[in-house]
């Protein structure tokens, strides 16, 4: 579709989702040229999804290595997907949900609190600690920066290192082990993400 304009990949994907058949089309944006837009087009007898390089993926990764995991999603319809992808089943749960006690090795949560408000996220990161075991580790990452507020239609909590350690103080029991930027993979993207791992410290 990339010789398509925006207009005409809508008019066909309306096209395509006519009568009574269920259908289901991936589309896979390879040069991202409609990565923003596509978070804001509205399909007549159709929903999107995007899907993410969290869970559904790094579920598979982690299970094809012999980990035990827990695989949650917030959303029905990418639960049915990951749990057919990967083989177990994927509770549909948001982490402002999570309700667990010492019970985790380590939480993965790459790409997956930056749509929280920092209330919420400040709340989540306790059920995570109550959740992890002692010496457990929790992954997380963001978009680097300080914006808070909507762009392109969605919530978003971008982070610098400054902002982050203002956050923690509040988390004594997380204790910082490293954090590093990394580039966006995605083609004609510029944006930087902060990557962070934490250990639990305290029982």
């Amino acid at each position: 579709m990339a010789e398509l304009n925006l207009k005409q990949i809508i008019d066909r994907l309306n096209a395509e989702f006519t009568g009574e058949t269920r259908k289901l089309v991936f589309w896979y944006d390879d040069k991202a040229e409609f990565a923003e837009d596509m978070e804001t087009v509205e399909l007549q007898n159709a929903k999107i999804y995007h899907l993410q390089p969290d869970n559904q993926f790094y579920t598979k990764y982690f299970l094809e290595r012999g980990y035990e995991v827990d695989a949650i999603d917030g959303s029905k319809e990418l639960c049915a997907l990951a749990s057919e992808y990967t083989g177990i089943p994927v509770k549909c749960q948001l982490f402002q949900e999570l309700d667990e006690t010492r019970k985790y090795d380590g939480i993965w949560a790459c790409s997956s609190l930056l749509h929280l408000s920092l209330g919420e996220l400040d709340e989540v990161l306790y059920r995570i600690e109550k959740a992890l075991k002692p010496q457990g580790i929790l992954y997380m990452s963001f978009k680097y920066g300080v914006f808070e507020g909507e762009r392109n239609g969605r919530y978003f909590l971008d982070f610098t290192e400054e902002k982050l350690e203002q956050l923690l103080k509040k988390h004594t029991s997380l204790q910082q082990l490293r954090n590093f930027l990394t580039e966006d993979v995605r083609p004609d993207r510029e944006e930087r993400w902060l990557n962070l791992f934490l250990k639990k410290i305290n029982s």
